[in-house]
């Protein structure tokens, strides 16, 4: 009995244990969470803002373009016009010059504006990359988390269960067997008093019946012939009920 009362403590002990591992993981896990979740909005910012960036400049790329070769289209016009002599060949090639100038200007915005617009682009897929790495580890964070809740359920339930293990002892179980099995041999004594009770009531009543003369089927078949004779007056005249009593009886 010892042994065993020792037995269920230290499961108890030890499911104890193992509820406390299990709760201090669970909350990290949850804290921990919260943290990528908190970094994950973050990061979708960032990525916004940087999308939003790119597509600017973007814009801003073809704007560039377009100008560099408005200006080289202008530059071409001026040459023609002084071929045409509807401008002064100095003019028009100052004019065309200066035209090409301002394309050399837009070409190194077009320059410029494309080696960033590679960056962002780089940028936005190597953040897209993290931010995926991050949304998969959030869910395996959640599994885990999951896991870990459900294990510590199981573990406290245990714990519950050797408790009332351990307040149970084999002892104290055998003696409220024993007292069940008093009380139902008591009342299945008391049972078969009543019926040997109603026994010897039953044969009482024969004893004295048959003492005095009385035959009880006898008498019952009497019975039954006059009510039969009283519901047919013409036939009893023609019997004689003392005769037929003495029929009986003999």
């Amino acid at each position: 009995m010892n042994l065993l009362v020792r037995i269920l403590k230290f499961f108890q002990s030890e499911a104890h244990a193992l509820v406390s591992r299990f709760e201090d993981p669970v909350k990290l896990i949850e804290q921990g969470i919260r943290d990528l979740k908190k970094d994950f909005d973050e990061s979708m910012k960032s990525l916004a803002q940087i999308k939003a960036i790119a597509i600017g400049t973007k814009k801003e790329l073809e704007v560039k373009k377009q100008i560099a070769s408005d200006y080289e289209q202008k530059a071409m016009i001026l040459l023609q016009k002084s071929q045409n002599g509807e401008l002064e060949t100095a003019e028009a090639e100052r004019l065309a010059a200066e035209a090409l100038k301002k394309r050399q200007e837009a070409l190194k915005e077009v320059e410029r504006l494309t080696a960033d617009a590679k960056t962002y682009d780089a940028s936005l897929e190597q953040m897209s990359k993290k931010i995926l790495e991050l949304k998969n580890k959030i869910k395996t964070s959640e599994n885990e988390y999951n896991s870990l809740k459900a294990r510590a359920t199981v573990a406290k339930t245990t714990q519950k269960v050797n408790q009332q293990l351990s307040s149970i002892s084999s002892e104290s179980t055998s003696a409220m067997i024993e007292d069940m099995k008093r009380k139902i041999s008591a009342a299945e004594d008391l049972a078969q008093a009543w019926g040997d009770t109603a026994t010897i009531e039953t044969t009482v009543d024969d004893e004295i019946n048959k003492a005095i003369g009385v035959d009880i089927d006898v008498q019952k078949s009497l019975a039954e012939m006059k009510q039969k004779l009283l519901a047919n007056p013409t036939t009893s005249q023609d019997v004689d009920i003392e005769s037929l009593k003495k029929e009986l009886d003999a």
